[in-house]
């Protein structure tokens, strides 16, 4: 186990897609200062990211947004100790605007740099916590809550990645299980395009579904040759057939029932893998990580179950944030894991 880590402050840029985002984070959990700028609105009327507005927007908001991290955690860049940034995966054009300000800035301070992988942030997101410091009048003191306790079963769950993780140690992953087609993020937008449901699709889901009966409708939950796999094509499909049934036949789609009972095959089949994986393999704790972590049916179906402690981020950092990669690339600068100054942008870049 990493023990007598160093004090480091951590200054961290995330760029991966839509959000321009900087933060400050103290030994890499005390949260100092975070600062997101969405571009939500922008893409929305596009039905999705459309990649080249997403950089360019990046442009405009960089450099702000990294001196509104810095002005609210009441520091210079000279107080901080490394910059963290993410490298990949995500949309090359929007990788670079954060790679080159991180560059730009570690190169004039003199300080490491610190190329993070941006699921590896989402899993560190649990560590994060909000020092007093970054809250409004609040005083230093307050005594850290404690950290995820090793081994631990990671369930990253996100709009591009679906897969569980075994974590014996920082820094430390042995992929149990992946999903084969659809990551659950994506279902969640596929469904709500085909059901007629605003972008971003996972929120319309959630918002739908409080007024459906998620036992309306019996979609499958895929079983799979390895028990740790995902698939979520399956239960994509059933709604697309049934849709097409009702279409057919005039009658009126139940378009609430539809996503309460979609959404509640989606959570069964998390929680039940996670959960089994996490008997079998010895873990301590679960922790569940990425943008579909905010999701409040699956934050209640993993927080009311009683055979582990589950880990999961405050609803500001389950969606991208740079907070999450200051975590990272504290740890990662803590085992010396720096970067060279020419390294470039890893859009497809895996956690394993």
């Amino acid at each position: 186990m990493m023990t007598n880590l160093p004090s480091a402050r951590i200054l961290a840029i995330e760029s991966s897609c839509d959000e321009t985002a900087a933060a400050v984070i103290e030994n890499g959990r005390a949260l100092l200062s975070s600062v997101v700028a969405s571009q939500m609105d922008i893409h929305a009327r596009y039905g999705g990211v459309f990649p080249e507005v997403a950089s360019r927007q990046h442009v405009l908001s960089i450099i702000p947004v990294i001196e509104q991290a810095l002005a609210q955690a009441h520091l210079t860049l000279a107080d901080v100790d490394a910059i963290a940034v993410t490298r990949g995966p995500g949309l090359a054009g929007s990788l670079v605007v954060g790679l080159n300000a991180a560059k730009g800035l570690a190169l004039g301070a003199n300080k490491p740099l610190v190329g993070v992988n941006h699921l590896e942030g989402h899993i560190y997101s649990s560590w994060v916590y909000e020092s007093p410091l970054s809250l409004p009048g609040g005083e230093s003191g307050t005594e850290a809550p404690p950290a995820p306790q090793f081994p631990i079963l990671a369930l990253l769950v996100s709009g591009g990645h679906t897969e569980l993780n075994l974590m014996t140690d920082h820094l430390t992953y042995r992929r149990l299980g992946a999903t084969l087609d659809d990551a659950a993020g994506e279902a969640f937008d596929k469904t709500a395009r085909l059901l007629g449901l605003p972008y971003p699709g996972g929120p319309a889901i959630q918002k739908t579904a409080n007024d459906g009966d998620p036992k309306a409708f019996n979609f499958p939950r895929a079983r799979m040759d390895n028990p740790w796999d995902f698939s979520f094509s399956g239960v994509k499909t059933s709604i697309l057939y049934e849709v097409r049934r009702m279409q057919a036949a005039g009658e009126v789609i139940p378009v609430a029932d539809l996503a309460a009972s979609f959404q509640a095959a989606i959570v069964d089949t998390l929680l039940a893998k996670t959960v089994a994986a996490a008997r079998e393999f010895g873990a301590k704790e679960i922790l569940v990580a990425g943008g579909v972590s905010a999701n409040t049916a699956l934050r209640a179906a993993f927080l009311g179950q009683d055979e582990f402690k589950v880990n999961i981020p405050k609803f500001a950092y389950c969606t991208d944030n740079a907070a999450m990669i200051a975590a990272a690339g504290y740890f990662r600068l803590a085992l010396g894991h720096t970067s060279a100054l020419d390294i470039d942008v890893m859009p497809t870049w895996p956690l394993l």
